[in-house]
């Protein structure tokens, strides 16, 4: 309530980027880190699942794109999530589009951004994560890693980039998903394609020697349930052990710029997806269902469509700090 009625309004008088650096470099810290220990109190039993062989505390955790490179990993557990996704982390290190590239929407309770996968680089995420690790502030929740292709690399060549991150972060994440549908990256979508999307899947099976981690792949909102099919259809046929249900949604700005529209817009349009990949492939590839989720009943809505796990973002940066214990909280007891 306290964040909700005055810091939220005075990180919203910040530009949205600005707030967004500020707030993520105070987590990193690690005496920040120690305070929200004592402010937050650990997750009650009773919301744990076992996803992957991966005991996750809670299935709500934090959703790619909020904390890029990996620098706040303890802040997350220490606020509640059961478990976190760091990135898009490509190959080599890359800026962020051009602006206007972050807006908030606060009347649709959405964000609108077209960032493009701005990166440390994969070699420098993965020494942070070693010395997160060596320095004990590893978290003792699961990590996820979102892995993305360099904006220069041609789309025949994509598959190079994903095998070249995965190899170096392996030993860091616990799961892996590929995000092949970010609007914001000129061609990416077209990743989903069958051709493409058995390319980049057999590319990181050949660098994922026993024991295998789970490979995930994140999907668009906005296909036809047809294009789902087929890619579910090469999903279910090797190569992949989950999916991420979904993506942002294309949408232009004022000034025409396409971005990716998250927040409580693409909440129906999310659950509906989930609903569809759930059924035909009959439960076969767990998800996580990313889109809308801003409180309890959107979390319980979207486990009773079919997914595994959840993510958010939006809803996190519109609740504030104690988003993931109300969350869980609000599911105890009903978690199916």
């Amino acid at each position: 309530m306290l964040y909700r009625l005055l810091l939220r309004r005075l990180l919203f008088f910040l530009p949205p980027e600005r707030a967004h650096h500020l707030a993520l470099s105070l987590c990193a810290k690690g005496w920040a880190e120690r305070l929200l220990r004592r402010l937050f109190p650990p997750l009650p039993s009773g919301l744990e699942r076992t996803v992957w062989g991966l005991r996750f505390p809670s299935p709500l955790g934090l959703a790619a794109g909020f904390d890029k490179n990996g620098i706040a990993l303890g802040a997350w557990e220490a606020l509640g999530f059961g478990f976190c996704e760091i990135g898009t982390v490509t190959p080599t290190p890359q800026a962020a589009n051009p602006p206007p590239r972050l807006r908030r929407l606060p009347r649709s309770e959405a964000l609108w951004n077209r960032l493009g996968f701005p990166s440390e680089g994969a070699e420098q995420v993965a020494r942070r994560l070693a010395f997160l690790r060596a320095e004990g502030r590893w978290p003792s929740f699961p990590v996820g890693i979102n892995v993305g292709k360099s904006r220069q690399t041609e789309l025949d060549r994509a598959a190079e980039d994903y095998a070249r991150v995965f190899s170096l972060l392996r030993a860091y994440g616990d799961f892996f998903v590929l995000n092949l549908s970010s609007p914001n990256t000129p061609g990416l979508r077209s990743l989903q394609q069958e051709t493409h999307l058995r390319s980049v899947l057999e590319a990181v099976a050949a660098v994922n020697p026993p024991p295998a981690k789970p490979i995930l792949v994140k999907i668009a909102p906005d296909l036809e349930e047809r294009a789902l099919g087929r890619i579910l259809e090469v999903l279910l046929s090797g190569g992949c052990d989950g999916l991420v249900a979904t993506n942002t949604l294309p949408a232009p700005d004022p000034k025409g710029l396409v971005g990716g529209l998250s927040g409580k817009p693409l909440s129906q349009r999310s659950t509906a997806v989930v609903r569809f990949l759930a059924r035909e492939s009959g439960g076969r590839l767990p998800i996580i269902a990313a889109g809308g989720i801003f409180d309890g009943a959107d979390a319980r809505e979207k486990l009773e469509a079919g997914a595994s796990l959840l993510e958010a973002y939006t809803g996190f940066v519109f609740q504030g700090p104690g988003f993931a214990h109300d969350v869980g909280g609000a599911l105890l007891g009903t978690v199916p």
